[in-house]
């Protein structure tokens, strides 16, 4: 008997232990970009000089004076306990102040902001406040991948409308919202949009607000991309329509401008009662910012408005670097009003012999650039491919001839 139940013991130790992750983890897609990295990261080691216009991550640094009054609070020992959920009231009225001179917005620092991890962070807990089981969102298609699927892990269901015409978007959130039982509970807006670069005149934004109060919807919008504007446009803010701030929030970030990606600051700015409802989760998730990260950031809001529009001129050379090399290779290219992405039709003849992910592939394989599939933004975007401008212009060139080389053959 002891025998056996030694065996029986080994048996149950040398099974293999299964785990089970949620459903809603299972209900993410493999990540389409996973396989082009790794073949970068192959040919990196073997020796290729890859350049990577892919991801959407600046290359440039943030201005002298921001790191060093980062690295001056970093000493003060007053700075490393837990700061403010809400974050350090200070640097919520340099954001109002911004609303104010850039938008002629007045926002309420004490209850009409909150600062986020990164705008990716305040969206996605706004979803986990906002909707859940059985709501609906309207999200705009092709699709940045956590508008998408922040609303599936909040469990609720995405309406996908096509974007790249913004009064044809609009037709349909109506219609949407006329034929649809339950009315969608919340409208996502991007604009500038990521990845299609689209832009909007502020009328949009006056009819998304008339709509809302019509149909009862909230409305978040993303602006991450305001502030990478050329040829005199001006990205306007969903906040400054009439009535906006009854119906919804918006979310910026200081990631893109100011060159402070991996610093995670952006803000909710908005309706108090659903900036209360993101706070909530906030609090039960994360507990507020490093707090030198913040006074740093107060310093970059007051003082670097003009390395703001300096870095914004940078990404419009680029631009017109990257346009201009394409075009004399036969590549018809429609040249962004903002972002700091190109979002190229592919050329013929091969968008008729393959698809976005395949012409990724040969651009990376055979001309060592990395651009990001359409087709990895949503069925929408199939036969089109993003460019990012992180590259310096000479970088920029030598993508266009490695490109060139490439579809020559």
């Amino acid at each position: 008997m002891n025998e056996d139940l030694q065996i029986g013991e080994q048996i149950e130790q040398n099974r293999p232990f299964a785990i089970e992750v949620a459903e809603r983890v299972r209900r993410l897609p493999p990540y389409l970009f996973a396989q082009i990295n790794r073949l970068m990261y192959q040919k990196r080691r073997a020796g290729d000089d890859v350049i990577d216009l892919g991801m959407g991550n600046p290359g440039d640094p943030p201005q002298d004076a921001v790191i060093e009054k980062l690295a001056e609070a970093a000493r003060d020992p007053r700075n490393h306990g837990y700061a403010p959920a809400q974050g350090v009231l200070s640097l919520r009225r340099e954001v109002a102040a911004r609303y104010l001179s850039h938008y002629g917005v007045r926002l309420d620092p004490e209850r009409e902001i909150a600062v986020c991890l990164g705008s990716k962070e305040g969206f996605s807990h706004l979803c986990l406040a906002l909707v859940g089981p059985g709501e609906t969102a309207i999200v705009p298609t092709p699709s940045y991948p956590a508008h998408l699927y922040a609303v599936a892990l909040a469990a609720a269901n995405a309406i996908l409308l096509e974007v790249a015409d913004p009064e044809r978007f609009l037709a349909n959130v109506d219609y949407t919202c006329r034929h649809i039982v339950p009315i969608p509970k919340l409208l996502i807006v991007n604009f500038p949009h990521n990845p299609t670069t689209t832009v909007v005149a502020p009328e949009f934004y006056v009819e998304v607000v008339r709509l809302a109060k019509k149909y009862g919807f909230m409305v978040v919008s993303d602006l991450a991309y305001a502030d990478v504007v050329f040829d005199d446009y001006q990205a306007p803010s969903f906040l400054a329509a009439p009535g906006a701030i009854d119906v919804g929030v918006e979310l910026t970030t200081m990631s893109k401008g100011y060159n402070m990606a991996g610093w995670r600051i952006g803000f909710a700015a908005g309706n108090p009662e659903v900036l209360r409802a993101l706070l909530t989760i906030k609090g039960y998730y994360d507990y507020g910012m490093f707090r030198p990260i913040q006074i740093a950031a107060i310093v970059a809001l007051r003082q670097t408005e003009a390395a703001v529009q300096a870095q914004a001129k940078i990404y419009g050379r680029r631009r017109d670097v990257l346009c201009d090399g394409l075009q004399r290779l036969g590549w018809p290219i429609e040249r962004p009003k903002a972002t700091m992405f190109l979002w190229a039709k592919m050329p013929e003849p091969w968008a008729d012999r393959m698809n976005s992910f395949e012409f990724t592939m040969k651009l990376l394989q055979e001309g060592d650039v990395v651009v990001s599939p359409g087709g990895g933004f949503g069925i929408s975007g199939e036969g089109y491919v993003r460019m990012a401008l992180v590259e310096n212009e000479n970088r920029l060139r030598q993508a266009v001839r490695q490109i060139g080389r490439c579809l020559g053959k």
